[in-house]
């Protein structure tokens, strides 16, 4: 058997590769004249496959994509060749998992404002400094400014993709308490968590009872501007819209329209249908928006999962087994 890998990887992940490979023979191409003269009689293949690429291979099974994500990955050929197809799932979910938790965090207590007001070394609590209750009163009634801090375990989370990301913020946000919700075409519960995940047909009713509504879902045809203004219209206005899956489900257009009209409360974003986000975007200039540049999956550990993923890939193919990480070429996950 044969595995071709294009671009070529370093010499330190080469040796592992061939270890888990065995006597499968390794190419490690430099460039894509070498990666399409050594696919031909390949098994396998790792890293960019091109349709010109794939055209020459006549004994191709196998085909390891080096992200999770597939929209940039796929093309027509690809998803009718028969060979399987497996991604790099599974890498990211506590991490994005707490990059959304923070999110949460941030909007419950105001983070975001209180670090404005920092830099303007201005001492006022949301809600006003002449709503805080005195030492001699006591906390013994609900003030304006309890009313601006949420108590999480009052609070609903919906996830909108119950994935490998998307179970793992629904378990983060049953541990501080919330109600959890969440829809997906596949999953049909998150044990402990999520009793019954909903088909994606009652994304409305998740809309209307929750307070956090994420978005965890992969790019595909089907979730392409899933959120537009008839979403943000089934949301509550005290509801805040928080997207870590991709920037091209939520029309930033009318998302942008529906923060201004108040139709919801706020919203943090890492992925954006426009990226780098412009740097004359009003988003940039509201206080009811939290944004971070695509880093919510950055980590240090994320290298050793991808190659630990890698290998176990390779060993389970030459063991005549299928992909850990498996996908549906034709779903896009």
């Amino acid at each position: 058997m044969k595995f071709v890998i294009y671009p070529a990887v370093e010499n330190d992940r080469l040796e592992l590769i061939r270890e888990a490979a065995g006597s499968m023979q390794v190419v490690n191409a430099a460039d894509e004249e070498t990666a399409s003269n050594e696919v031909v009689d390949a098994n396998a293949f790792f890293g960019k496959i091109t349709p010109g690429i794939l055209q020459r291979a006549q004994n191709l099974s196998w085909v390891q994509s080096p992200t999770a994500s597939l929209e940039h990955y796929l093309f027509e050929e690809l998803i009718k060749h028969p060979c399987r197809l497996s991604n790099m799932r599974g890498l990211y979910s506590d991490v994005i998992a707490d990059h959304v938790m923070g999110f949460v965090l941030c909007i419950a207590r105001n983070l975001h404002l209180y670090l404005r007001q920092q830099w303007q070394a201005k001492w006022e609590p949301i809600g006003g400094e002449s709503a805080r209750a005195t030492f001699f009163s006591g906390p013994g009634n609900v003030t304006a400014i309890d009313r601006k801090h949420r108590h999480l375990s009052d609070c609903t989370l919906g996830v909108v993709g119950v994935g490998c990301i998307g179970a793992e913020i629904c378990r983060r946000a049953s541990a501080f308490g919330m109600k959890v919700l969440g829809i997906d075409p596949v999953c049909r519960d998150v044990p402990g968590v999520v009793a019954e995940v909903w088909q994606p047909r009652r994304l409305p009713d998740l809309l209307a009872q929750s307070d956090f509504v994420v978005i965890a879902a992969p790019q595909t045809p089907e979730t392409d501007k899933l959120f537009s203004g008839e979403q943000f219209q089934q949301m509550q206005n005290s509801a805040w819209l928080i997207n870590i899956g991709r920037g091209v489900i939520v029309d930033l257009a009318e998302l942008t329209a529906a923060l201004q009209a108040g139709q919801i409360a706020g919203a943090a974003l890492d992925v954006f249908e426009v990226e780098p986000l412009p740097s004359d975007h009003p988003l940039w200039n509201m206080q009811n928006v939290i944004l971070t540049p695509h880093i919510a999956a950055a980590s240090p550990r994320i290298a050793e999962r991808h190659t630990e993923t890698l290998l176990e890939n390779i060993r389970r193919f030459v063991a005549g087994e299928d992909p850990v990480t498996l996908v549906d070429k034709r779903r896009w996950f």
